[in-house]
């Protein structure tokens, strides 16, 4: 178990109370939801009692990330205002726990965790078999060798599908996802255009389109090393994208 949360004295309440569960291991503690996605990385957490209001990335956007997980660690929300009830289960939580925590509460959203982990299928995956994307995150995960990199949305330049990955091509070099190019298109549309089957552009770096000698034309970025090729069927929706920018 994990426990995530940027007050230490809410830490440690969290610690006394499960000191007092059964079978209960605390594998590590973080103070936002940096640490906590780093801490998962590593320890690989059944469950996580995470805080909603963290600096940095929140507890709602470190859920998201988890559900990407694999295997995925079953997610309890600890937050002093009930007010994020309802985003809390769009981010796959499997409870809610409002503070003060209540003994008898946290047991049974222990219980809930125990039942969880015995039937989890460690897709990442919401019931329905989507990930659950309903608010934007602000960071791609990248997978490293058993730790991650976070990257910012807005350091993003393209993304490039290749097989069962998906590059992104950002400010700081290149790195690989295990997302879908459709379900990137679908969360972050108001930020990417699609320029061919397998690759998203940030709107912002489109400086022009231009036409190479073999007729095909292609995208110029602002930070990219060559242009990228344009298929045929997003040509005219591109120009138009273009004229707006």
């Amino acid at each position: 178990m994990l426990i995530a949360d940027d007050e230490p004295l809410a830490r440690e309440r969290l610690r006394g109370l499960l000191a007092e569960q059964p079978g209960i291991e605390l594998v590590a503690e973080a103070g936002d939801g940096r640490e906590a996605l780093h801490a998962c990385a590593t320890h690989h957490p059944d469950l996580v009692l995470l805080d909603i209001a963290m600096p940095g990335i929140d507890g709602l956007e470190t859920a998201r990330h988890l559900a990407a997980f694999e295997p995925r660690p079953a997610v309890v929300f600890c937050t002093a205002y009930d007010a994020h009830a309802l985003s809390a289960f769009e981010a796959a939580a499997i409870d809610y726990l409002v503070k003060p925590v209540r003994p008898e509460r946290l047991a049974a959203a222990l219980e809930r965790a125990r039942t969880f982990a015995a039937g989890r299928n460690g897709n990442g995956a919401a019931p329905d078999g989507e990930p659950r994307h309903e608010q934007h995150r602000t960071h791609l995960c990248a997978r490293l060798r058993g730790s991650l990199r976070l990257i910012p949305i807005e350091d993003v330049h393209y993304l490039q599908a290749e097989e069962k990955y998906v590059v992104v091509h950002h400010a700081r070099g290149e790195d690989l996802i295990e997302e879908s190019l459709k379900s990137l298109e679908e969360e972050f549309g108001d930020r990417f255009v699609r320029i061919h089957r397998n690759c998203l552009v940030a709107r912002h770096e489109i400086v022009e389109l231009k036409r190479a000698p073999d007729g095909h034309v292609q995208a110029v970025l602002r930070h990219g090393e060559h242009p990228l090729e344009v298929s045929r069927r997003c040509v005219a929706h591109l120009r138009e994208t273009v004229k707006h920018l």
